[in-house]
């Protein structure tokens, strides 16, 4: 309990400092603040594709084209290696052949064009979608909520259905087919895209994110000498009129002074470079990345247990009783779909059970603030962890004597892994949406995303310092 607090009070600073109206929503201190869209600007704003849209779509076409090459490969005979024997010992076939130049090339070129395609898609998605609700009303409001948990829910689904079903087509018919059908599904997406682009609220760019990040602390750096103003507020510093009405003034916050030294500029001086002045507006949304970085760091160690499950659990299940009756073995690579199972199944329970029963109890739209829901995350990742090392215990303990123990011993900490994904990581998509402005959203989308790339990164080196310390002069790392 004192973990949730705790978020919760960080949250209730983070809202005051980012409050672009000056107030709280729903007049409640500890719900964070709704960056609201206002819904005439955005009417304004929706004749024709860009940013988002367009960002999407190119993106798409990439994606498309990467799934398009990479079923060539698996379709082409050229374009791979020819297959190794079965048996090479009893065999008068020649063994294994290398991949060549060409092999590599196409298939490299096909990973490329599918990671590029991912980068522009699921960074704007999220906000994109998001565009789409008037913020300002509370109907509004409560399907941005929801939004949040049915996208990162049908998600899950999508890739829990690829891993059961695309990966038995693969394994058991072709890989040519199992490539196929996903790259249909894709077209048909892009086409599915397209046909709702009237209907589409679209909201135009300010301009380079990061040129503007980095004009601050440049601006900052060469202002460093000057003092402040006596009276640092918005009306003694450079604030200037925003000339979109989509995006809503920042207010001025007393917090990292030697930034705020950016707005400083000299009464009845001409306008500066926007390398040595900058806005109170651009500052404070430097300042939001600023206080945010902690509670992204902060959720580095929740995927660092979900990095974990997807190393270990393969290779613990090689060394356990997969067998499900006497004809069916369990495949190693689909017991990780539980996890996938649990959270398509907790989200929706969540959304319909717990919200309203919560949203009655505290007054708050979404039930729970953001940030106490992704310390539950954090709290429930800890006990999956703790029932990983039980289970862990167990058939280790047993293999050493050569029994084999049921691959059912790791269902407890996957379904427990799937509840804190649906807690930590959609209240992680959530407030990042909610405290960046409203032309940072594919920065905030992005922060998800290297959250989960840092985490991978951390969970390698556990592995490599685990394996070394239990590891050699005889002993077994794993059994």
């Amino acid at each position: 309990m004192w973990v949730l607090k705790g978020f919760a009070s960080h949250e209730l600073s983070l809202a005051t400092s980012s409050d672009r109206y000056g107030k709280k929503e729903s007049g409640r201190p500890e719900e964070i603040l709704t960056w609201r869209r206002e819904a005439s600007a955005l009417s304004q704003e929706s004749s024709g594709l860009v940013f988002y849209a367009k960002l999407i779509a190119s993106a798409d076409f990439l994606g498309q084209g990467g799934m398009v090459t990479l079923t060539l490969t698996a379709a082409l005979p050229r374009l791979r290696p020819p297959s190794c024997p079965s048996q090479p010992e009893m065999s008068q076939e020649p063994p294994c052949t290398a991949s060549s130049g060409l092999h590599l090339g196409v298939l490299y070129l096909a990973m490329t064009l599918l990671v590029i395609g991912a980068g522009g898609i699921r960074p704007c998605s999220l906000p994109f979608g998001v565009d789409q609700f008037d913020g300002a009303t509370e109907k509004g409001r409560r399907g941005i909520a929801s939004f949040y948990n049915w996208y990162y829910c049908t998600s899950t689904v999508a890739v829990f259905i690829s891993l059961i079903v695309m990966v038995y087509i693969q394994s058991s018919l072709s890989w040519s087919v199992g490539f196929a059908i996903p790259t249909a599904l894709m077209l048909l997406a892009i086409l599915l895209f397209f046909i709702g682009t009237p209907l589409y609220v679209h909201v135009s760019p300010e301009g380079s994110i990061f040129s503007g990040i980095a004009q601050v602390f440049v601006a900052a750096f060469r202002n460093r000498r000057l003092p402040l103003p006596s009276t640092t507020t918005a009306t003694a510093l450079y604030n200037p009129a925003s000339l979109s009405a989509v995006v809503t003034p920042l207010p001025h916050t007393p917090g990292f002074p030697c930034l705020t030294k950016a707005a400083i500029f000299t009464a009845g001086s001409p306008p500066a470079s926007p390398w040595r002045l900058c806005s109170v507006q651009k500052i404070e949304e430097v300042k939001c990345l600023i206080r945010i970085a902690p509670i992204w760091a902060a959720g580095i160690p929740c995927f660092v247990a979900f990095a974990q499950q997807w190393s270990f659990v393969v290779l613990q299940s090689l060394k356990m009783n997969r067998r499900l009756g006497h004809h069916f073995t369990i495949p190693p690579g689909i017991v990780s779909a539980v996890s996938m199972l649990g959270l398509s199944l907790f989200i929706p329970f969540y959304v319909v059970v717990v919200v309203p029963a919560a949203r009655r109890l505290t007054n708050l739209e979404a039930g729970f603030t953001t940030l106490q829901r992704q310390g539950a995350g954090l709290a429930v990742s800890v006990i999956s962890m703790v029932a990983a090392a039980e289970a862990e215990k167990q058939r280790r303990g047993k293999s050493l004597r050569g029994v084999e123990i049921s691959v059912a011993w790791l269902a407890p900490q996957l379904l427990l892994m799937g509840v804190a994904e649906g807690l930590n990581a959609v209240g992680q998509i959530e407030f990042y949406n909610r405290q960046f402005p409203e032309h940072m959203q594919t920065v905030a989308g992005s922060l998800f995303f290297c959250s989960m790339g840092s985490a991978s990164y951390v969970c390698g080196l556990l592995v490599t310092a685990v394996k070394k310390m239990t590891g050699g002069e005889g002993r077994r790392a794993h059994a």
